[in-house]
């Protein structure tokens, strides 16, 4: 190297990281999200994950919008109800009765699986922009995940798409980012403030 570009690459590596607040009036105006469960989490607190670099930040932190898992929820009100009215009929008659409370308890054993799946995929599904880095987690099932990544600075267009009543009362979205590379697009599915997010990325 040149005693210029020696220079140049003492300068840059003298250089402190700048703040995303510096940068960004998308996280000027937000505050550190303490709630694990947020759906739309800036700068959180105690979050890791595992390619995290020592010396990178996670500035967004997102998951699918809370009213995204509505009708999960009603299935599971609506099959947790069901043993109430099948064991309102007199039956006793027809089935024993401990084949009765075990088949009960073998419907609640398996209305349990299915809401800590469902609870677990929307919790580990997320989609992570940090100083460095966007990143999204599709986690598919207890057992298999799969994780896309691409560098900022590889960015190219970020678009966000919003239809619906729904979407717009409650302000989720898709925002569909446009990369230079093998994956082409990645995509944070119905994640909040999709409008916020995609002027964050522009910043």
């Amino acid at each position: 190297l040149s005693n210029t570009e020696e220079g140049f690459v003492a300068r840059n590596l003298e250089e402190p990281q700048r703040d995303i607040e510096e940068y960004s009036e998308v996280m000027r105006n937000e505050t550190c999200s303490r709630n694990p469960l947020d759906a739309y989490a800036p700068k959180p607190l105690h979050v890791f994950f595992d390619s995290q670099d020592q010396a990178e930040e996670i500035i967004l932190l997102l998951r699918k919008h809370p009213i995204t898992q509505v009708p999960k929820i009603a299935a599971a009100i609506a099959f947790g109800l069901f043993p109430f009215i099948f064991t309102s009929f007199d039956l006793n008659l027809v089935i024993p009765a401990n084949l009765i409370v075990g088949g009960v308890m073998l419907w609640y054993l398996f209305l349990t699986g299915f809401v800590l799946e469902t609870f677990l995929t929307w919790f580990f599904q997320v989609f992570i922009i940090t100083d460095e880095r966007i990143i999204d987690v599709d986690f598919l099932s207890l057992i298999y995940k799969r994780v896309t990544a691409a560098k900022i600075d590889r960015i190219e267009d970020v678009t966000t798409v919003t239809g619906g009543s729904i979407r717009s009362v409650f302000d989720f979205g898709t925002v569909q980012i446009q990369t230079a590379g093998a994956k082409t697009e990645i995509e944070f599915e119905d994640v909040p403030h999709p409008a916020r997010v995609k002027r964050l990325l522009n910043e």
